[in-house]
């Protein structure tokens, strides 16, 4: 089953509660955009906002932090239980202990990497996560068009995780839409973020549902 985790980044801030109740049954996660205005040009938000979300739904909270010091932000978020924690492979100093501090705080560990970063980067750190998150943009903004070389990615995780006979889920972000999902799922995604897609939708929920409805034959 294609897991669903929608981006509040792209959401309507007024009126969040109402959106995220509008498709709460039909998605896996809520995806957290979480930007330092440093490591990438924008800034989105903080722990207050998984706070405010943990009120309005139990669905857990997926939360992707797009800032240079990443330990700092993992403590803060932790006390909100998200499900998965993703930290990007271009700002972590130590990445196996950022990973291993964000297990011990009881959350699966993702690593990310940027649409110019290569997959063979990650041949250490893979049999350590539970998911490798990429991104289909480059990081920063909402909106963006799909990068094409991103099969080509997921396809060459997936063939390394049946190779070496690992666990990890493969996470997409960034441009991902009804129009390319089946691809993404048949090329070995497992979780696919979805922010404008959904949010910008005429029925939303009917998005998500379609999209998990996807079948591999």
């Amino acid at each position: 089953m294609v897991k669903v985790s929608p981006s509040i980044l792209a959401a309507d801030f007024s009126c969040l509660e109402k959106q995220i109740k509008e498709i709460e049954d039909y998605i896996d996660y809520i995806h957290l955009d979480v930007m330092d205005g440093h490591f990438v040009p924008n800034l989105s938000f903080g722990p207050v906002i998984a706070k405010h979300i943990q009120k309005i739904t139990d669905v857990p909270l997926d939360v992707h932090l797009m800032v240079t010091n990443p330990m700092d932000h993992i403590e803060w978020f932790s006390q909100y239980s998200p499900k998965i924690i993703s930290v990007h492979y271009e700002a972590c100093h130590n990445l196996y202990r950022t990973i291993t501090r964000i297990k011990e705080l009881e959350s699966k560990a993702f690593v990310v990497i940027n649409p110019h970063t290569p997959v063979l980067v990650l041949d250490d750190i893979l049999e350590y996560v539970d998911g490798v998150l990429v991104m289909s943009v480059n990081p920063g903004f909402s909106g963006q068009s799909f990068i094409e070389r991103t099969y080509h990615k997921i396809e060459t995780l997936s063939k390394i995780r049946e190779a070496r006979q690992l666990n990890f889920e493969i996470m997409v972000d960034g441009g991902v839409s009804p129009s390319n999902a089946q691809k993404l799922v048949e090329l070995g995604a497992d979780i696919l973020v979805m922010g404008s897609a959904v949010f910008k939708a005429e029925d939303p929920a009917a998005v998500c549902q379609k999209v998990k409805n996807i079948k591999v034959y």
